[in-house]
């Protein structure tokens, strides 16, 4: 399940055309979010099957990228939840534009507040969403009540940043940059790695720098893109066996 593998040079044609399918569906699920006037502000419920999974598996919590409401990971929460887990999100993110410290600090709270179930809990999420997840996982190591997280599957994650962000103005990519004060001490933070799958493509156009992650378990599936990867099968894949995983993990660590 760890790819070990370099990065190879990927002609700029075939490069390109992974940026503009990467966009293309990017929009469609953008335009998912879309609702009738009459609901606008109210919580977009989440499919009923996605609570109707097996207790003795690990509840899993979305998270979302920057600028993405939930709905954004539906197709992987369908995935997952096809498979038999729980599946929950977190309202009241917006479009997920608040600091990583912040979010984090909601999401560790809501997680606490929350009965724990028996098998835990896992976060899966996309982008800046598995650099939340890994904050929390920080602040349980720190000893502070996170719900029974059991680890981070993280698809598209920027550990190190991304040196693409300096071509923005907003403060909320910027935030990105590998010398963001959150990014460099998020990637001081190895105590946790084990605990964190790493989903990646051959290419992210956003992430050039890579989503591996020394420590984590990282996989390479075959879908290229910073959002495309998030619909492909071979991901879905990844995302489900990455979640066993840490159950498994989990069971082989000792107790307190």
């Amino acid at each position: 399940m760890t790819d070990t593998s370099p990065r190879r040079r990927i002609p700029a044609i075939r490069r390109g055309l992974w940026w503009a399918a990467d966009y293309f569906y990017a929009g469609r699920r953008q335009l998912a979010v879309l609702t009738p006037p009459w609901t606008i502000g109210r919580p977009r419920p989440v499919p009923d099957g996605w609570q109707a999974g097996d207790a003795a598996l690990p509840e899993i919590v979305l998270v979302p990228g920057v600028y993405e409401h939930w709905t954004f990971l539906r197709p992987l929460g369908d995935a997952l939840a096809a498979r038999g887990h729980r599946v929950t999100v977190v309202h009241g993110l917006g479009m997920n534009r608040r600091s990583i410290p912040a979010t984090g600090e909601r999401l560790a709270r809501l997680l606490a507040s929350r009965p724990a179930p028996s098998a835990g809990r896992v976060i899966v999420a996309h982008s800046k969403g598995g650099l939340i997840g890994k904050s929390v996982l920080v602040a349980a190591e720190n000893g502070e009540a996170t719900g029974d997280l059991l680890g981070v599957v993280a698809i598209a994650t920027p550990f190190g940043g991304s040196r693409r962000a300096a071509l923005f103005v907003d403060p909320s990519i910027r935030a990105f940059l590998p010398r963001n004060e959150t990014i460099v001490a998020l990637g001081q933070a190895s105590g946790v790695n084990g605990r964190i799958v790493s989903v990646f493509g051959p290419y992210d156009p956003h992430i050039l720098e890579g989503s591996a992650l020394v420590g984590a378990t990282n996989v390479e599936v075959t879908t290229a893109g910073h959002f495309r990867v998030l619909g492909a099968a071979s991901t879905h894949e990844a995302a489900i066996d990455g979640v066993r995983h840490l159950a498994a993990v989990a069971r082989q660590s000792p107790g307190p």
